[in-house]
């Protein structure tokens, strides 16, 4: 058994970023099953995983040799990279980490408003969001893209420079999203410097793999999935993360 264990789904896009981060580094893992929301048992919300993770968030990590735990996709990665020296994701230098940095904390309730407002009214109903707060949502959101496109990518390759950093992994796991290959629920043509940098993200090694929920989700913009659809996405990506975990050995 690994001693990293990443608690969650392929589907959810916070767990797509460090799982993301892993395969990229070569880095074993194993892959927990968490239904997010739910109290019953392999449940965010079930009482034995309240007693590591106290938010009931996924992602989660677990050091089984250490017994060091810790929840927030953001916290996981920087964890990671501090740990092992992965300073080509994020960076020693503090100038260059600041900007990454100031990404990520930008992404929260700004950029993830795209799982928010877009994604989540057509894959859970049950949300029962409001129009004013997804007007609201919306907004927020262009205004994140307007700022990116004109400032974070607009004479550089990627979003903290010339250089991949976890600051893209996390922002395409929730603007990549959207593209038409995937849910096609939001058109870029109006942001020309984020449509050139989703082309390069494209390239990331492992871009495919990570992707397969969505993949295999396809279009909702016309129409919601069915919850079987979702299932079946969650374990076709799965069972891919095992494909690639089985070649590490």
């Amino acid at each position: 058994m690994q001693n990293k264990i990443i608690y969650g789904v392929p589907f959810s896009q916070p767990v797509r970023a460090v799982l993301w981060l892993l395969l990229i580094k070569q880095t074993p893992f194993e892959l927990k099953l968490i239904n997010p929301g739910s109290s019953s048992e392999g449940g965010s919300r079930h009482p034995e995983y309240l007693k590591k993770f106290p938010t009931g968030t996924i992602p989660s990590f677990e050091d089984t040799e250490t017994g060091f735990v810790v929840s927030e996709s953001h916290a996981i990665m920087c964890y990671l990279c501090n740990k092992y020296d992965w300073n080509d994701l994020y960076p020693s230098n503090p100038e260059a980490r600041a900007k990454v940095d100031s990404y990520l904390h930008l992404h929260h309730r700004n950029v993830r408003e795209s799982s928010i407002s877009l994604v989540a009214p057509k894959v859970r109903k049950d949300l029962n969001f409001s129009e004013d707060f997804l007007q609201a949502s919306k907004a927020t959101l262009e205004k994140s893209f307007q700022a990116i496109d004109s400032g974070w990518l607009n004479n550089s390759r990627y979003l903290a420079g010339d250089n991949l950093t976890i600051a893209d992994i996390s922002a395409y796991v929730e603007m990549g999203q959207l593209q038409s290959m995937f849910t096609n629920v939001y058109d870029f043509e109006s942001y020309p410097n984020i449509k050139k940098w989703l082309i390069e993200m494209r390239k990331v090694d492992f871009h495919d793999d990570i992707h397969v929920a969505l993949y295999e989700l396809g279009d909702i913009s016309k129409e919601a999935p069915p919850m079987e659809t979702i299932k079946n996405a969650n374990k076709k990506a799965y069972i891919a993360i095992q494909e690639k975990l089985a070649n590490m050995k």
